[in-house]
């Protein structure tokens, strides 16, 4: 039943066509009626190849099409009817509400079923009051409904589904963004549902009568007692009708190998489905033309007698059925590739619990908006992202993160969609809904990397395009060549079908998707998000990674680490003083003095005469005093007729010593407002760090033992920067690199022909991480990610990039496995199936049937392979 016929409205993805910033489009949509890499590879071509199209990619393993066109001279709707024209089915995305469209509401509508059903309810709700326009589409099953401005959404959408049902119909309201994170997904697996129970249905004929049907042709030669009303020597006509009567209900329940075959044969493209009804179509012409001549000659002839032997009923019965098997287990193989992305999508619940006017409603996750308040229970999941308004709880984030402690959340911090609230209750407002969570966008993240194609595939790709026609041709001529030289018909019609049917195209079309999926799904489960294939295979080939050290290998958040006393004056003085000052400026260090006093018990006070002196330091009047705090020059102008003393000489010393150690030194003066500026006194060294993550030494010799050299990239000086390299034990540092100088870097390392991957926060780093070969953007957010990094890391912990670049190595090494054995079983299996093997060294021939069987597992077991990944662990 269609989606039309079913009243249900297709679940086609509002956001599947994207504009790119130089004016192209890019659209994803699901295709039907692939069955082998051969239509994957006929379908890029010919779309390819349309006008304003500039590239056409199409993933066998999750029946996806993707086309990056000119909007100009094409439209979706275009490229699917060309689609159509070649046999197979495209669903091009639903309408979309465009960007800043806030007052745009869409529904799905059940029930219509002509365009007067489309025209009515148009019509009545065009004419609501506060309803500027209303547009159904009966092709869709979705109406866009455009409001005036400064009407309540809420309350708008009740009554839009209140008029609909009263007119007898069903709306139901889709949330802004709330299709496009997994209803392609749900598309994609309600397809797969119904192939698979469509597939339960057809293996049930299959095999019920082609077992019978082999063992009545088979039996007599393993000793099996044959009835003498059905034996071949008693009865050789009813023997041979019983044979056609027992294989025709089989070949019916594979006529869809007939119906794609014959067809894309007369269109001079075959594929498998070409393969399999050329062979067991020759088998079952030849058997039946054998049946007609027995019918003919009578029972009693001699010849009649010969040709009853002479049968491959069952060998037509027996192929379609273990094809049919093959390519069932095959197909229920694929639908746990996306098992990671089912398991992010069952994250969100199904209801969420608003908060109005004092009232506590349960109400569909769908019908939650921006600015709604909702109430989280302890132990409930976070239904979408938001804001704390109320309340003080712990949250499980390891579902998206990846770090399995929970983090605590209090008035005025943001939660994600998705996480699970602990041990207290959380007032929250709601900021996004839909497919603007982070949940979702990490879902579309995942999909379109499981959806992307790796350069490795390039290979498998051209060859399956021509496989199909290369092997006919082998089986002809193998046919033909063993006839010509003496064999008999049989024999030669049997090497024709053998080499027909042992010649897989799916196990090559699906070795390198397979693995795709499963890895990136893998990685999301690690809090590693691989946003394409490209990047999940040249991960493993990073030959240099640099780091960024702020924020990437250090913390990101500058601590007061040591005071360092110059003078007799108490530390909470020295600290009130300098916190004083920093409490007003602006720079990055001051907030880790006014923190680092603090926490010694020293607050602020008020300050006069504040200056902030840029790339120096600052100064002010704090109780009468004139403290400096800053680099030495800054500070010890103010002491210039005492440069030889002490203090002077210590400070220098002091502050070089804390340099050494890879921290930054501040130096602090201060002086008697009332007395002479030679009166100025050094008092203390403040030493400033940004501490190394804990993990960053460990994880610099796993890399060096992976064969990867590690350089530190900073615009630290070189003395700073080498100190914090030394302790996390990298030999290479890049330093005193200006933000704008750091793709240059990267530019300058590739031209020694390295292939270099570049970590970094995302934000500063985005031109190195767009220039480097493989760009890792480090716990920024999703919004920055997407932009920036090839492969995100949800959490800071550099944890992450070994898991990054040991999932790519395992993931490539699946993929080599499963192309070594996609080839070699072609490449040995076609040579045996030709007779080479027999005709060279006397060894076996192959049954048809053997060769149907090892075909149709052999796509089984490179998907089986490619599920190892499921259980890869860093």
């Amino acid at each position: 039943m269609s989606e039309k016929e079913s009243g249900t409205p297709p679940p086609q993805v509002q956001d599947a066509v994207a504009t790119d910033r130089k004016g192209g489009r890019t659209v994803r949509m699901p295709v039907r009626g692939m069955t082998c890499a051969v239509c994957a590879g006929r379908i890029e071509k010919v779309v390819g190849r349309m006008e304003g199209v500039d590239s056409a990619s199409v993933n066998l393993a999750s029946e996806l099409l993707d086309v990056r066109f000119d909007p100009s001279v094409l439209t979706p709707e275009a490229i699917a009817e060309r689609v159509r024209s070649i046999g197979f089915e495209a669903l091009p995305p639903a309408p979309s509400v465009s960007e800043g469209e806030s007052d745009v509401l869409r529904f799905g509508i059940r029930g219509m079923h002509c365009a007067a059903c489309s025209t009515r309810i148009e019509k009545v709700v065009g004419k609501m009051e506060g309803v500027e326009s209303a547009e159904v589409s009966l092709a869709t099953d979705y109406a866009t409904v455009r409001l005036g401005s400064g009407v309540s959404h809420r309350d708008m959408i009740d009554s839009i589904v209140q008029r609909v049902a009263a007119l007898g119909f069903e709306a139901e309201h889709i949330a802004e963004g709330q299709d496009d994170a997994g209803s392609l997904w749900e598309l994609q697996q309600e397809e797969t549902r119904n192939r698979l129970a469509l597939m339960r249905a057809r293996l049930v004929p299959a095999f019920l009568f082609a077992l019978p049907l082999l063992v009545l042709s088979m039996g007599e030669m393993v000793g099996l007692p044959m009835p003498q009303a059905i034996s071949p020597h008693h009865a050789p006509l009813t023997y041979a009708l019983v044979q056609l009567a027992l294989v025709l209900p089989v070949m019916w329940s594979g006529r869809d190998f007939y119906r794609i075959g014959f067809r894309n044969l007369a269109q001079r493209a075959p594929n498998m489905d070409s393969l399999i009804a050329v062979g067991t179509g020759a088998a079952f012409i030849y058997s039946l033309w054998n049946t007609v001549e027995i019918a003919w000659l009578g029972p009693h002839a001699e010849r009649s007698m010969q040709l009853v032997m002479d049968l491959y009923y069952e060998s037509a019965a027996v192929l379609i059925a273990l094809v049919s098997l093959g390519k069932y287990f095959e197909t229920r193989s694929r639908a746990h590739t996306s098992d990671a992305i089912r398991g992010l999508m069952e994250l969100t619940p199904d209801t969420a619990t608003l908060l109005k006017d004092g009232e506590q409603t349960v109400i569909p996750v769908s019908q939650v908006h921006k600015g709604d308040m909702l109430l989280v229970k302890p132990g409930e999941r976070i239904p979408v992202d938001g804001t704390v308004l109320e309340g003080r709880s712990s949250v499980d984030e390891s579902m998206l993160t990846g770090e399995s402690m929970p983090v605590s959340k209090d008035v005025g911090e943001t939660v994600a969609g998705g996480t699970m609230n602990r041990n207290g209750a959380l007032t929250i407002r709601v900021d996004r809904t839909g497919g603007d969570t982070v949940l979702a966008r990490i879902i579309r993240l995942v999909q379109d990397a499981q959806g992307s194609k790796a350069p490795i595939a390039n290979l498998a790709d051209r060859v399956s395009l021509y496989f199909v026609p290369v092997v006919m041709g082998l089986a002809l001529l193998s046919g033909i060549a063993w006839f010509s030289s003496g064999a008999d018909f049989t024999f030669s019609l049997r090497i024709f079908i053998s080499v027909m049917v042992i010649a897989c195209p799916c196990a090559m079309g699906l070795a390198t998707p397979t693995s795709i999926m499963v890895g990136t799904g893998r990685g999301a489960q690690f809090g590693v998000l691989i946003k394409n294939g490209a990047a999940l295979e040249a991960a493993g080939s990073v030959q240099t990674l640099v780091f960024d050290k702020t924020g990437t290998l250090t913390r990101g958040m500058p601590e007061l680490v040591e005071v360092v006393a110059l003078a007799d004056m108490p530390e909470t003085q020295v600290l009130r003083y300098a916190a004083s000052l920093e409490s007003v400026s602006e720079h990055p260090l001051a907030e880790a003095v006014v923190h680092g006093a603090a926490a010694r018990g020293a607050a602020p006070v008020s300050v006069q005469d504040f200056q902030s002196v840029t790339g120096k330091g600052v100064q002010g009047v704090v109780d009468g005093m004139l403290v400096r705090v800053g680099n030495a020059s800054f500070v010890l102008s103010d002491i210039s007729g005492n440069s030889k003393n002490a203090e002077v000489l210590r400070a220098g010393e002091i502050m070089a010593a804390q340099a050494e150690l890879g921290r930054t030194p501040l130096l602090v003066s201060i002086r008697d407002m009332n007395a002479a500026p030679q009166t100025a006194r050094a008092v203390a060294v403040l030493a400033i760090a940004d501490r190394l993550k804990d993990e960053a030494p460990e994880m610099v010799r796993r890399l060096e033992a992976m064969g990867i050299s590690v350089v530190m990239l900073t615009g630290d000086n070189e003395r700073t920067a080498r100190a914090v390299a030394a302790q996390a034990g990298i030999r290479n540092v890049i330093a005193e690199v200006m933000p704008d100088q750091k793709d240059g870097t990267v530019a300058s390392l590739q031209a020694e022909g390295k292939i270099v991957g570049m970590v970094g926060d995302g934000i500063n780093d985005a031109p190195a991480l767009a220039r480097a070969d493989v760009g890792i953007a480090m716990g920024t957010g999703i919004d920055v990610a997407v932009e920036a990094g090839d492969i995100v890391l949800m959490k800071g912990s550099l944890d992450g990039v070994l898991t990054a670049i040991a999932l790519s190595r395992a993931t490539v090494a699946n993929i080599r496995q499963n192309l070594f054995w996609a080839f070699g079983y072609n490449v040995l299996g076609i040579p045996v199936a030709m007779g080479l093997v027999y005709a060279l060294f006397d060894g076996p021939t192959l049954s048809p049937m053997i060769a149907g069987g090892a075909m149709a597992m052999s796509s089984v077991s490179v998907v089986t392979n490619a599920l190892r990944l499921r259980f890869f662990k860093p």
